[in-house]
């Protein structure tokens, strides 16, 4: 488990920082699949969201990209879910805190307030996104953007991955979507990801989160679950065929 860190579900609390970090919520994904008649989106995220801050109590949530799911400015509902996901950061007592992914090109026609290209935490973490080289250097990195999963015993599981010695040679953690219908990535069957803070995908250990399985085309369980870490990608492929 990554030291000065706690992981809840699918986000990291950072207590040295009193910051909750989520990443890839996706709002719109919904809509843009015949999940929408299935889920109402607006309200599985705010629920997760507001569990996890009042188990984490953080004076800072930040967004660590792609909280829209639409490429370009956000649909009017999107933006409201977005909006909305703001509210009860502030409702909670907390900050809220935008840094821009891949897919937030509008983000910033949305979200009240600044949207970063990355944030840097009292205990010298760097949230960023993950999809491109981060300007600053760090202690440790936080990101999203790669939706990790790794499928164990026919179940496709999302997972964090951590590598202690990974971006610049610090430690690096990648979270799981935190939008349980977002597709996940499949790390077993990849030699190297689409992100410059995983240089080495053998060397990250996956974390899995255990809670229900996600289906092909749906999302998965949403309870503040354990997390089940394993060993380095190079040591567990093996066992994995």
């Amino acid at each position: 488990m990554p030291p000065d860190c706690t992981l809840h579900g699918r986000t990291a609390f950072l207590p040295g920082a009193s910051t909750l970090v989520v990443a890839d919520l996706h709002a719109g994904w919904g809509a843009a699949t015949n999940a929408g008649i299935l889920l109402n989106e607006r309200r599985d995220l705010l629920d997760r969201l507001t569990a996890t801050m009042a188990a984490t109590d953080p004076e800072t949530v930040v967004f660590a990209g792609d909280l829209s799911h639409r490429f370009g400015a956000p649909n009017e509902r999107t933006a409201g879910t977005i909006r909305a996901l703001a509210g009860a950061v502030r409702a909670a007592g907390a900050r809220p805190i935008a840094v821009a992914g891949n897919h937030d090109a509008g983000l910033g026609s949305v979200w009240p307030g600044p949207v970063h290209d990355a944030h840097r935490l009292a205990d010298d973490t760097l949230v960023c996104h993950g999809h491109e080289d981060p300007d600053e250097r760090a202690e440790r990195y936080v990101c999203g953007h790669l939706h990790p999963a790794i499928e164990i015993e026919g179940r496709k599981r999302d997972c964090f991955l951590y590598d202690p010695a990974g971006y610049r040679g610090r430690p690096t953690l990648v979270l799981p979507a935190f939008s349980t219908f977002a597709a996940g990535l499949r790390i077993e069957r990849r030699k190297a990801v689409d992100s410059p803070l995983v240089p080495d995908l053998d060397a990250v250990r996956p974390g899995v989160v255990d809670d229900a399985p996600r289906s092909e085309t749906g999302g998965s369980g949403s309870g503040d679950a354990e997390t089940l870490w394993f060993p380095p990608l190079a040591d567990l492929r093996p066992h994995l065929r």
